[in-house]
């Protein structure tokens, strides 16, 4: 058997039932290892998808064809999602009871925030929380799909299907687009002329598809620029996730 070819997918999460939401819905953008776009970019809900999908190949299938790109069935798909994926462990310790002794301001709260994303405020970066932030319905569509379809941790900030031909990270655009890296990184990507609006300068519409391509680019900067990108350091909780953002968009 032929090695498998590698893609690189973003995506942005809309909520469960975002089906009918004009400003918030499931988009999805492929690349390749030579950053030419892969199929167009869809949007839509993922949820029939997710229900309908029976293994990790079968939902690579399902969703490349939904960009309407046409499966060989022999694909490794390494995706960036834009949603957290895992809960803060204070917080499931909590609901065991367990109670972390004292509770400083919101951004260094356990039950609120994970680590990294705790990591990241200290460098300038502010994530979302799924506790506070209204973003559960996102948070838990992603984390569906790793128990569904990669839920073994390859290593902090990563996970796997059985068979390896899923990968899944956390992404988190927004840096993407302040990342002088990022913004270079952009101009190399191989664009049809009748996408380039779309990706570049997008409608608010469009803002999803955006970040769909921005994750797109983290998880080709995750095995072709990986000195660009931010990497968990050792102490980093593997249950809590990791979230890649590029290095230069972190004030030292």
């Amino acid at each position: 058997m032929t090695s498998p070819k590698t893609l690189y997918m973003g995506w942005d999460v809309g909520g469960w039932n975002c089906d009918n939401n004009p400003a918030s819905r499931d988009a999805l953008v492929v690349l390749d290892r030579s950053l030419n776009l892969v199929g167009i970019p869809w949007r839509g809900n993922l949820r029939t998808t997710l229900n309908e999908a029976h293994d990790s190949r079968d939902l690579i299938h399902r969703l490349l064809t939904l960009c309407q790109h046409q499966a060989s069935g022999n694909e490794r798909v390494v995706m960036a999602i834009d949603t957290p994926l895992a809960l803060p462990q204070a917080l499931l310790a909590l609901a065991r009871g367990e109670a972390v002794s004292a509770l400083g301001r919101s951004q260094e709260n356990p039950y609120l925030y994970r680590e990294t994303e705790r990591w990241l405020f200290q460098r300038g970066v502010t994530p979302l929380s799924p506790i506070k932030d209204m973003i559960g319905s996102q948070a838990t569509k992603g984390m569906h799909l790793l128990a569904r379809f990669a839920p073994h941790i390859a290593t902090c900030g990563q996970w796997q299907s059985a068979d390896g031909s899923l990968s899944a990270v956390e992404g988190y655009p927004s840096p993407a687009k302040r990342s002088a890296v990022f913004t270079a990184l952009r101009q190399r990507v191989s664009l049809p002329a009748e996408h380039t609006a779309m990706l570049q300068q997008p409608t608010p519409k469009q803002q999803d598809i955006q970040d769909a391509w921005l994750c797109a680019l983290l998880a080709w900067s995750l095995e072709h620029a990986k000195e660009s990108i931010s990497w968990p350091p050792a102490a980093m909780p593997a249950a809590e996730g990791w979230i890649f953002v590029p290095r230069d968009a972190l004030t030292q």
